[in-house]
């Protein structure tokens, strides 16, 4: 079998917890790491023992050693990475956000279909498996035609300006960081609505700080969701059926547990534990599509993440966040 060889690009808090669950990814391993202080990634290799260590993330887009680059910077990063990854045939795991603008992620994407390289959001909660049998249970109609997506996940956290979390010029506020679940999530479910509402309010960073949004799909059905950086919410979802109900339970973004409500039927509680810390089954799904030769993720196909990206957008310029890709990332 053939070793699919991965470089981490942007060595912070998710790429930790990212790389420890290669151990549970057949043929891959985690060959590399970028970042732009040489110190920082040279610390990183030696923590989960990597090989090579790079002071820049043009170095790591080069190496031909590499056929997979996984991309943790802050989400304005993305844009000018990927398509510098894309140009050098490299094969991408995105985090979510995909990129900080819709016009970015159509660029990605165009450039990924042009070429024919595999690239892939980093959207984990597809994977995780107890998610993968809610997919499962909706498309047999356990509850029905799916009418409703209700989701929250909020948090609370302290204002600090100088925090990225805060700085809309590193992709700050509740939209891109958490609201990219809630709204993925829908998507999954509904597809993409006609029409989008957003209500909420920022920080005085500009970066937003709290959402709610109506996603109208134009013959009744909808989607409810809330995200924030000023409170905290319970984390959990439910998605409604002409026949039933399905609970996500918290957190619903990585979850273990879902409960099946059918009409007329008593309640099933439905467990499955992923594989190490979660996200090991979205790296499985790329390691295995870039080894089958596969564009993309027919899971978290690119059409989806276009269409998560413009929700985020719509919504965004609504409460008034305007966001900007960062093109001197590689300089």
């Amino acid at each position: 079998m053939e070793e699919i060889r991965w470089g981490i690009v942007g060595p912070g808090r998710i790429a930790e917890n990212v790389v420890k669950d290669f151990a549970d990814v057949d043929g891959a391993r985690a060959v590399a790491v970028a970042s732009r202080s040489l110190d920082r990634a040279r610390a990183f290799a030696d923590r989960h023992g990597i090989e090579r260590a790079h002071g820049s993330y043009a170095e790591i887009i080069a190496d031909p050693d590499v056929d997979v680059l996984y991309v943790a910077t802050p989400h304005p990063q993305h844009h000018a990475i990927a398509l510098g990854a894309l140009q050098a045939g490299k094969a991408l795991l995105v985090e979510k956000s995909f990129t900080a603008t819709t016009s970015g992620a159509v660029e990605v994407v165009d450039l990924a279909r042009k070429t024919g390289v595999f690239v892939m959001e980093a959207m984990w909660t597809r994977f995780q498996p107890v998610v993968v049998a809610l997919r499962e249970l909706v498309a047999e109609g356990a509850i029905g035609e799916v009418r409703s997506v209700q989701a929250d996940l909020g948090v609370t956290r302290e204002y600090d300006p100088t925090d990225r979390l805060f700085d809309v010029a590193l992709g700050g506020g509740a939209l891109l960081d958490l609201g990219v679940y809630v709204v993925s999530f829908a998507q999954m479910l509904l597809g993409t609505p006609e029409r989008v509402v957003a209500t909420g309010s920022r920080f005085p960073t500009g970066a937003d700080a709290e959402a709610t949004l109506l996603l109208d799909h134009g013959d009744g059905r909808s989607a409810t969701l809330t995200t924030s950086l000023r409170y905290a919410t319970p984390g959990q979802a439910r998605v409604y059926g002409t026949a039933g109900w399905i609970d996500v339970l918290p957190r619903f973004h990585h979850p273990e547990t879902i409960v099946l409500h059918r009409q007329g039927a008593a309640a099933e509680t439905i467990t499955r534990t992923p594989l190490g810390s979660g996200y090991a089954h979205e790296l499985i799904e790329v390691t295995e599509c870039v080894r089958a030769g596969h564009p993309e993720s027919s899971v978290m196909p690119l059409s989806d993440t276009l269409a998560v990206q413009s929700i985020l957008g719509d919504a965004a310029e609504q409460l008034g966040v305007r966001y900007t890709e960062d093109p001197a990332v590689l300089a």
